[in-house]
Order: C-alpha cells, then structure tokens, then sequence
C-alpha cells in the first residue's frame, strides 16, 4: 500500500467516526527537519563539542549567499 493509499484510508475511517482528518503525507517534513537540526545542536551543546556546520553557517554569512 502506497502513502497515498494509506492516506486515504486514513481519511475514510476518519470522516466515518467524526475524528479530525490526518494531515497530509509530507505537510511537517520541513518542520521536522528543522527539529531533528536543533536537537543536534542541543546534544551538541550538552556534550561539549562544537556545532557542525558552524564554519559553512559563518562562511555562507560572510559572502552573502
């Protein structure tokens, strides 16, 4: 069964017991994404170490891309 298929389903059941429907396949990814980077950071800050990226970030600033 394909995601949208399941989607789908998900949809059906939902509208038959008069839950609110589930959103749709790759609505939060981006936010996600976003969550999993800052709890790298996090880990990161806990343990010590630096922040990877942290010269790319500074660099990517400086020329303005």
């Amino acid at each position: 069964m394909s995601i949208t298929q399941q989607y789908l389903l998900d949809t059906y059941r939902a509208r038959q017991h008069g839950d609110p429907t589930p959103p749709a396949p790759g609505t939060h990814d981006w936010q996600a994404m976003r969550e999993l980077a800052d709890h790298r950071r996090f880990r990161a800050a806990l343990t010590g170490r630096p922040e990877r990226g942290r010269i790319r970030a500074a660099l990517t600033r400086l020329l303005g891309h």
